[in-house]
């Protein structure tokens, strides 16, 4: 009995789409990604008109040059949750400061040479709770994950960078923990 074309073709369609969706499920636990992004500073503020005419003019006066330092309040390790989800490496919270005040202070948190296991659609958030646990109400989403390899920045908010406990990487896709780091003291 011959097949006909409708279903010849729906076969074809549905292999198609086999493909398709293993290849979106599939290809994150074999496809890594790097990120190497310098460490945050803390922009000094521009030299103003008047200040450029003085220093031309020969003032005998010289400003001191304004420098950044950066202090790490809170620091963690990458945890294993399986064989399929895991990361390993350090996640700390910081600020990078100019030298007089807290003006221009800019608060990060940083994943310092990290390997994290890929999966598809997997996104940061800060947790108030530790142990892989959070809660979407009371959680703060940072952005999708930059890289699964690397070292690499997210900015956080001055009134956030002492509230939450834990960095939790999350597949939104399937609802899955790939790795979390519970911050403690640096």
């Amino acid at each position: 009995m011959p097949v006909s074309r409708a279903v010849r073709g729906a076969a074809i369609l549905a292999a198609i789409l086999l493909v398709v969706i293993g290849w979106f499920l599939g290809s994150p636990l074999f496809i890594r990604t790097t990120a190497n992004e310098a460490l945050p500073t803390a922009a000094a503020a521009a030299p103003t008109a008047s200040a450029i005419s003085q220093a031309t003019a020969g003032s005998a006066t010289a400003t001191p040059a304004r420098t950044s330092t950066t202090t790490f309040s809170r620091r963690g390790q990458l945890q294993y949750v399986d064989a399929l989800h895991n990361g390993k490496g350090a996640v700390v919270m910081g600020v990078t400061s100019l030298c007089c005040g807290p003006v221009g202070d800019l608060y990060f948190l940083r994943f310092e040479d990290v390997a994290i296991t890929n999966a598809p659609d997997v996104h940061v958030y800060l947790s108030m709770d530790t142990g892989g646990k959070w809660n979407e109400a009371t959680s703060k989403y940072l952005g999708p994950l930059k890289a699964t390899n690397g070292s690499f920045n997210y900015d956080v908010a001055p009134s956030d960078a002492g509230d939450y406990r834990s960095v939790v990487v999350w597949c939104r896709a399937f609802s899955v923990l790939v790795t979390w780091a519970d911050l403690g003291p640096a």
